[in-house]
């Protein structure tokens, strides 16, 4: 295994969009440290796999390095660095069967044949595939394909790293939670560094100790799930994680207050104007709190739809020309002549897109 760095990081596809400065990676400077589970997480196009392909050396940057451990690897291939990559569709050999599959990695390193099927076996039960050993891949099921594209990374010693692109976009629904789990389990047995590919966030943040949110090029926040719920660094984060993702309004600062829409939120700790180009207010669905108009501090809304999801209701709502959307219980009453309030423990303030204050704090 080996603790992945990438230092200044700046990819183009051709040397005309580098010179034009459009870039599809720009300034990646991160680390992932041995033995972690990450996920690179964000919408498509916003350079998850060209930064995967990257670390693989599938790619070379067109700045920066990459280095495992001290070693500068921006240049070896990926058989040079030791690693093992699954992709989207899985990758295998329907001619052999499920055991052969998984040998084929280690007949190329010249390993003992004894110690072939040592692993081998091992490895068939881990992954669930231990009845099928004899059989040809061909016929095999697709999350049954991917658990021995998994597995043949796994079986070697000499990994580096794992990395995953997208792994589970075939997998039929009811699979993707047990295969989620089976790999977070794996991950916690064999120790390896493991980087995950996905614009799924409940995959995200399921399986990742970290994960690593992309946004045009770029990370806008490294964290665990909880910190990015609770602590979005970029209005971006706030806004991909969550379901419904943060309310983010346009707003300007006035002593400690913020203007939104007309109305005064108050900004507890906070004092003195912002004079940013962009300023706005973050708050999550779960701290708006919907109530009858005329109590203190109730800023007036028009409900323009209630969404029953079971166990509670989603409200979207306008606060003036804003749309705000909050939660609220299952049974609880959703006023007609409504107002909405925001809890001021809750709150996030943003300059440009990135967190300056929040919650009566610094950021």
């Amino acid at each position: 295994m080996a603790r992945i760095r990438l230092d200044h990081i700046r990819h183009a596809y051709t040397p005309e969009l580098a010179r034009a400065g459009n870039f599809a990676l720009n300034n990646i400077d991160t680390a992932f440290e041995d033995g972690g589970a990450y996920a690179l997480l964000g919408p498509s196009g916003c350079g998850k796999t060209t930064l995967l392909n990257i670390i693989s050396g599938l790619l070379t940057p067109s700045e920066g390095h990459v280095y495992f451990d001290r070693t500068d690897v921006t240049l070896l291939t990926p058989e040079a660095r030791n690693i093992a990559q699954v992709f989207q569709f899985p990758v295998i050999y329907d001619t052999m069967t499920v055991a052969e599959n998984l040998a084929f990695p280690l007949k190329n390193r010249k390993v003992e044949a004894r110690e072939i099927e040592r692993r081998v076996a091992d490895m068939l039960k881990r992954i669930g595939l231990a009845d099928k050993a004899g059989r040809k891949a061909r016929g095999l099921t697709a999350d049954e394909k991917q658990k021995i594209s998994l597995g043949r990374g796994l079986v070697r010693s000499d990994v580096n790293a794992i990395l995953f692109d997208e792994p589970l976009t075939v997998i039929d629904p009811h699979m993707k939670w047990q295969l989620r789990s089976e790999l977070k389990q794996l991950h916690r047995e064999f120790e390896m560094t493991m980087v995950y590919v996905t614009h799924d966030q409940t995959e995200a943040l399921t399986f990742a100790d970290k994960v690593v949110v992309m946004y045009d090029g770029e990370v806008v926040q490294i964290g665990t799930p909880e910190e990015l719920f609770e602590r979005p660094q970029h209005t971006f984060v706030g806004y991909f994680i969550g379901s419904p993702g943060m309310n983010v309004l346009p707003c300007r600062i006035e002593g400690g207050e913020a203007i939104v829409a007309g109305e005064r939120v108050a900004l507890p700790g906070h004092s003195g104007e912002r004079r940013s180009e962009k300023t706005e207010l973050g708050i999550r669905p779960e701290f708006v709190g919907v109530v009858e108009r005329g109590q203190p501090g109730a800023m007036p809304v028009t409900i323009e739809k209630v969404e029953d999801i079971g166990s509670e209701r989603i409200v979207r709502a306008r606060l003036g020309g804003e749309r705000v959307t909050a939660i609220v219980r299952e049974g609880a009453s959703v006023p007609g002549d409504a107002a909405v309030t925001f809890d001021p423990n809750a709150l996030n303030l943003y300059e440009n897109s990135r967190l300056v204050a929040r919650s009566g704090g610094a950021a």
